[in-house]
């Protein structure tokens, strides 16, 4: 990664960290992020593609599903191209 890449991703994170007041985000918070809808996102996880890293939080199918901030950032800087 280059300084550019890196400079980038702490400028994100640090705008998260500012907008949302934690380090973990939900998945409608996530979905508004991403600019989808909550149904696509559960898409995305049931597929297990196009979205960061997450965490649920148990085993019963309807648990509570969070994203680390740290993770969004780096996901959104490899993802999404900004000019």
């Amino acid at each position: 990664m280059d300084n550019n890449t890196n400079w980038q991703e702490e400028r994100l994170y640090q705008y998260l960290i500012k907008k949302y007041g934690k380090t973990v985000i939900s998945k409608s918070e996530m979905a508004t992020e991403l600019g989808i809808s909550n149904s696509t996102l559960d898409l995305y996880i049931a597929k297990g593609t196009g979205i960061p890293p997450y965490k649920k939080l148990g085993t019963a199918k309807n648990a509570k599903v969070i994203f680390n901030i740290l993770d969004i950032a780096i996901f959104m800087n490899n993802t999404i191209k900004t000019y």
